[in-house]
């Protein structure tokens, strides 16, 4: 029955291995719903959250699973408004991780607000002055949009293909995907771009503030940028775990080859823009509340001067350079290292926008306030992370995902029934004459 699931001309492991991988990934998956239910059941206090950070680890797990899920709405506008055609072969991947990412984001937005119940107040009872309103509509929106382009995939499985209503929906959904890859792009633009401009109008956060175009912080525009060029950066690093993992050629070398010059162009040109913001920064907003640079920065280890670099240097020009050179973009080790160091960069560049701001002191009589998390805040943080695995591994087994894999992995054909017949035939013909010596 197994067999009759996976798709046509691709190879898949064992049953029982499939099973023992899903059952190990499993436990640590029901160890973070165990986790989740102790804070819905008992409330925020198993949390190590306080006056200081309202906003804390699952802020952050938000704000970076959204960011590297930005990769979903990128792919899709350059597949299908830009046309570009060699993007075929990872865009049901991408859309696959973006599902998981902003799916994972909602889950850990149900788990922050501690009373999932009433979560429905976002709507019902909307603060239209609140960019986290927007926010709220867009990620919910912009879910739905993703959830759309990933039913098709689930049409293709080999059985649901075989009913004619399903089988026409689907490949009707397939014609006007470009539609939905407009709005996903409109939606993301805006809810990325209103995280970030959260943070800018924090006046009382020196750290996060900054000046803006009309009515929009600039951090509004660097959230958006850096998602749209590192989320690509996050979709290839998981493909070609996924090919690790399985010992396969899934993607097309020129489609990872173009999403990495792409998305190695963007980080560029964001890293010059995000040095331009922190220099502006610096010399002009900080100094014009009465602050210095050295304030914003620590002597611990958390919050020292290392961070700065770490995130605009080394994880911003260094994977740049590697990705818009082509030298550096077919050098597999330079590729994973290039990618992970973005990757790195972006959740990086969410940390500091999100606990760095609420460390600073703010007052003479403060000082810099630490936070360690709880084990329920830290196992509901892993909890997406094994929920998106194990959406992979399904996913991988039973749909279409990767639509050159059979192309890309040959798999030798088995021999027909007369084939098998007259092989048979054969080794008994060589039995009998090695026999007959021996009768003789």
């Amino acid at each position: 029955m197994d067999s009759a699931l996976i798709p046509k001309g691709v190879k898949r492991c064992p049953l029982w291995q499939f099973a023992l991988f899903i059952g190990a990934v499993g436990v640590v998956l029901a160890w973070g719903v165990y986790a989740m239910l102790l804070c819905w059941f008992k409330g925020l206090n198993q949390t190590n959250m306080n006056d200081y950070y309202g906003f804390a680890l699952w802020i952050w797990a938000d704000l970076a699973v959204i960011a590297i899920g930005g990769g979903a709405f990128f792919t899709g506008l350059c597949r299908y408004i830009f046309g570009k055609d060699e993007l075929k072969s990872i865009i049901n991947y991408a859309v696959l991780i973006g599902f998981i990412c902003y799916s994972s984001a909602l889950l850990i937005l149900a788990i922050d607000i501690g009373q999932p119940l009433r979560g429905w107040f976002i709507f019902w009872h909307a603060n239209v002055h609140s960019m986290l309103t927007e926010v709220a509509f867009c990620l919910t929106c912009y879910f739905g949009v993703l959830t759309i382009e990933y039913i098709p995939l689930l049409l293709e499985n080999r059985q649901v293909d075989r009913v004619p209503f399903f089988h026409h929906l689907g490949h009707n959904m397939h014609e006007i995907m470009a539609l939905f890859a407009a709005t996903g792009a409109f939606l993301s633009f805006f809810h990325q771009g209103s995280l970030g401009g959260v943070a800018g109008v924090l006046f009382g956060r020196p750290f996060a503030f900054r000046e803006g175009l009309y009515i929009w912080p600039w951090t509004f525009f660097l959230f958006t940028w850096s998602a749209a060029a590192c989320g690509p950066c996050f979709t290839i690093l998981v493909t070609k775990i996924t090919e690790k993992a399985t010992r396969k050629k899934l993607v097309k070398d020129n489609a990872i080859e173009l999403l990495a010059k792409i998305s190695g162009w963007m980080i560029l040109t964001y890293s010059i823009a995000k040095t331009a913001d922190t220099w502006y920064w610096a010399t002009v907003t900080a100094p014009s509340k009465g602050l210095t640079w050295d304030f914003f920065y620590s002597n611990n280890p958390l919050y020292g001067k290392w961070i700065l670099f770490t995130e605009i240097i080394l994880c911003g020009f260094v994977p740049a350079f590697i990705l818009v050179t082509k030298k550096g973009r077919k050098n597999v080790p330079a590729l994973w290292i290039a990618v992970t160091l973005a990757v790195i960069g972006v959740s990086l560049n969410r940390w500091v926008m999100v606990l760095q701001v609420m460390a600073v002191p703010v007052m003479t009589f403060d000082y810099w306030a630490m936070y360690f998390p709880s084990w329920q805040e830290i196992a509901t943080t892993i909890l997406p992370v094994a929920y998106g695995v194990i959406m992979i591994a399904f996913s991988h087994r039973y749909l279409p995902v990767f639509p050159h894999e059979a192309e890309l992995n040959p798999v030798e054909p088995l021999p027909s029934d007369e084939e098998q017949l007259a092989a048979a035939v054969e080794e008994m013909v060589d039995v009998e004459q090695e026999l007959k010596p021996a009768e003789a």
